[in-house]
């Protein structure tokens, strides 16, 4: 499997700074080319945000530039070893970040989506809200949402179109650095060929379809890097136009 990859990552209209953070990787390895995504979205209403996001980010790159990189030259890698290490990671961010957080007398946290993809397969780690996305002949919401409303509406207490305008739609059950303890979602998967796997912040798919979201991203229209950029770009400015107040990130990776 080979890929290509681009981002864009947006203040926004309203935000004074850009708590989001956003990394990707793709290196080469005997085993082929290894692609990561990964993108954290600081709580908007939280102190520090962009540090607590930068601060996890920082950790999973880390991770991917050292641990799995060496796990891949070795022969090592397994699927049990990558669950336990990503878990680590989180733990470990919570509570460095909840340490700060009391020490500062302040409350900082983040969301963490993350997606590697390795030989025929993709990882996925989520917490938050922040979301991952498969295109390929439809759009595929790959993680679930750790809203109060998307609890509610997995319950049958309200519905999609109530959850849009109500006033809790932004609060998380859970985030790492601001929750007591963090239980991240894993999820495996077959990688699609001549598809478009992203990540995002919650900004950037509030006032956009998913109509919209595959007639510029999706493997049809993204043929090169740069047509793939344009889409993630385009969006980007849409959700502005639309009077998005939040930061705005995307993290998108095609497969050939």
């Amino acid at each position: 499997m080979e890929y290509a990859a681009t981002y864009n990552t947006d203040i926004g209209i309203r935000k004074s700074t850009n708590q989001d953070s956003v990394a990707l990787r793709i290196i080469d390895t005997p085993d082929g080319q290894v692609a990561f995504g990964i993108v954290c979205d600081g709580m908007g209403g939280l102190a520090k945000g962009e540090l607590a996001s930068k601060e996890v980010i920082t950790a999973f790159c880390k991770w991917f530039d050292e641990e799995f990189t060496n796990q891949v030259l070795e022969g090592t890698f397994t699927v049990l070893r990558l669950r336990d290490e990503w878990n680590s990671i989180i733990q470990t961010e919570n509570r460095v970040l909840g340490i700060y957080g009391s020490d500062n007398n302040i409350m900082l946290g983040t969301t963490v989506s993350a997606i590697l993809m390795y030989k025929d397969e993709f990882y996925i780690v989520h917490v938050g809200d922040s979301r991952v996305y498969e295109l390929h002949d439809s759009v595929r919401i790959l993680t679930k949402d750790q809203t109060f409303v998307a609890r509610e509406i997995a319950a049958g207490r309200m519905t999609p179109e109530e959850a849009k305008v109500d006033p809790r739609r932004s609060v998380l059950l859970q985030c790492v650095g601001a929750s007591a303890t963090v239980t991240p979602d894993f999820l495996k998967g077959k990688i699609q060929r001549n598809a478009v796997y992203f990540v995002c912040s919650d900004g950037f798919r509030h006032q956009i379809s998913e109509q919209e979201i595959m007639e510029k991203l999706g493997p049809k229209n993204t043929v090169s890097t740069d047509e793939l950029k344009y889409g993630c770009v385009y969006l980007t400015e849409l959700v502005k136009n639309r009077k998005e107040t939040d930061n705005i990130t995307v993290a998108a990776i095609k497969t050939m």
